[in-house]
């Protein structure tokens, strides 16, 4: 690392905040430069996150002294631009592990306290990283990529911007952007537990299943602490619910829990992994204590669907209220949980609300594989077939090919009458995880029962047309007006983030064909009136509340 960048124990007090957060893709990292006063004194968490090295995960106590110590030195020094991106960063670290996103919000006040004392163009990178990071927890990927491409245009070198570019770009479904930003985060930083999590994630996403276990596990065998230990776990715990192995993914859940107690996704991950062996009131209790220690609408929706799958109607309506409610109150700290809500709705509630939705989504520059599954599947169920059957394709590409995913265009294709490729998609998606969902396994099993066997010398076509970004048609009763008022209505996505360049950053090249339409393409549908999504780089000001 050259000289320019900051000094190793001011590295490790910021990037030790990934804590708990990798386990939920946040990255909260930061370099600043040498610029200003030398950081405080540290207290006993950060000491001990020197001692393990940069990139040590913090547990919840460990957060929570860091954060008093820093708002106690901050008491008699509010000018210090460091102390100030270290509280914020703590602040959305803590958030991210109780799963309390009021904590977003003073992650927020005190990130934009240091863009204050320090203008990001005058070097404020800690600040600024932050701030990326805050918008990829909020699902606000393109302005996480704008203030994290703006600390790289400025210093190319700085390691700590590529984690943070690497989770925008795979929420934008930009995965070639995102594997070359690895490529170079290995060079910088070669084997780290944060450079082998990142690299899990991104292998997974181009298809390299065998890849991202061994790098997940050995990011397991590096950490430094069980914080840290329990995220890879909880990795490797996904990792095999991916591929249909429920005991083995419960094993690493168990494992992470032991490491972690009350750690949320492996509590709502071991839920599904019990509900697959057949044990649901294991699985009912894991995601009761799931939703009660981070309510999180997709806790909410994964229970309210096991209910349903029981036969328990009452319980289920309980859980899907439950989402909505969660979502709103999500909504009121920035948190964007559209991909959720539009699940929710295209199953159990308004299919044509979910397209508005997911349109929006899709407009903002959220085109990763999760939302062109679930837009394409909102299509089929509000009537759209033809047009969902596209997105759906786009959705399966090589790379990210999951069990939902297949077994959604099975079903379009199916019902549009293309047998050959329905059979051939409902039966990989059975294939490569026979307990993808308690409520759809049945339907889909029943669907395959129908179809029966391919015709003497096989179907003549077992994949159909491959996806092409051709534009979609308008709905019929979709006027010329709404479609000009829906192509105008960004939402102020090209916004520049405050103390960025002068101009926007380029937007990273891809190597993938899947990523060809990230940044290009129309929406399928019209937003509703009076909605619109939250930003990471909206709220509150640093004198707000």
């Amino acid at each position: 690392m050259k000289k320019r960048y900051a000094p190793l124990a001011r590295n490790a007090v910021i990037a030790s905040l990934v804590a708990g957060a990798v386990a939920t893709g946040i990255v909260v990292v930061g370099t600043g430069g040498d610029d200003g006063p030398p950081p405080p004194s540290p207290g006993p968490a950060a000491r001990t996150v020197l001692a393990e090295g940069p990139g040590a995960a913090l547990s919840a106590a460990e957060l929570s002294s860091l954060i008093a110590g820093q708002e106690h030195r901050l008491a008699g020094n509010p000018g210090d631009h460091l102390s100030w991106a270290v509280l914020g960063s703590a602040y959305l670290a803590q958030g991210a592990l109780l799963g309390d996103r009021t904590d977003f919000r003073r992650a927020e006040k005190a990130l934009r306290r240091s863009l204050e004392a320090l203008p990001g163009e005058k070097g404020n990178a800690d600040a600024q990283l932050g701030m990326a990071a805050l918008a990829n927890a909020r699902r606000d990927f393109a302005t996480a990529r704008r203030w994290a491409e703006s600390v790289r245009a400025r210093s190319p070198e700085q390691w700590t911007a590529y984690p943070v570019l690497i989770d925008a770009y795979s929420g934008l479904g930009s995965y070639g952007a995102a594997a070359k930003a690895l490529r170079t985060l290995e060079e910088l930083r070669p084997r780290t537990v944060q450079t082998l999590m990142r690299g899990s994630r991104v292998h997974h996403d181009n298809g390299h299943h065998e890849d991202a276990e061994a790098l997940a596990d050995e990011a397991s065998s590096r950490s430094g602490g069980k914080a840290e230990r329990a995220a890879a776990q909880y990795r490797l715990g996904e990792l095999a619910w991916d591929r249909g192995e429920p005991k083995e993914a419960a094993a690493y859940f168990d494992t992470a829990l032991q490491l972690e107690p009350g750690h949320h996704p492996s509590l709502a991950g071991r839920g599904r992994a019990a509900a697959a062996l057949g044990r649901t009131d294991d699985a009912l209790r894991d995601y009761g204590a799931a939703i009660e220690r981070a309510p999180m609408p997709e806790y909410a929706l994964q229970a309210g669907e096991l209910y349903e799958s029981l036969g328990m109607a009452g319980e289920a309506r309980a859980h899907y209220e439950k989402v909505r409610r969660l979502a709103a109150k999500a909504r009121k700290y920035g948190v964007s949980e559209e991909l959720t809500l539009a699940r929710y709705e295209a199953d159990h509630g308004l299919a044509k609300a979910a397209v508005q939705r997911l349109a929006q989504e899709w407009k903002r520059g959220h085109r990763s594989a999760q939302v062109s599954d679930a837009l394409g599947w909102a299509l089929y169920r509000a009537g759209r077939a033809q047009e969902g059957l596209k997105y759906l394709k786009r959705a399966t590409t090589p790379g990210l090919r999951s069990a939902l995913s297949l077994y959604h265009q099975g079903e379009i294709e199916r019902s549009l009458g293309l047998h050959g490729p329905a059979r051939r998609h409902l039966r990989e998606a059975l294939r490569l995880n026979p307990y993808f969902s308690p409520l759809l396994l049945p339907r889909a099993k029943r669907a395959v029962s129908v179809l029966g066997n391919p015709p003497p010398g096989g179907p003549v076509d077992v994949e159909g047309e491959p996806w092409t970004d051709e534009e979609l048609p308008p709905e019929d009763d979709e006027s010329t007006e709404d479609r000009e008022s829906a192509r105008d209505g960004d939402g102020g996505s090209s916004r520049r983030p405050d103390g960025d360049a002068s101009r926007r950053p380029r937007e990273s090249g891809s190597a993938r064909p899947r990523e060809r339409d990230s940044g290009e393409g129309r929406e399928p549908g019209a937003a509703r009136d009076g909605e619109s999504s939250t930003a990471g780089s909206r709220g509150p000001s640093p004198s707000g509340t």
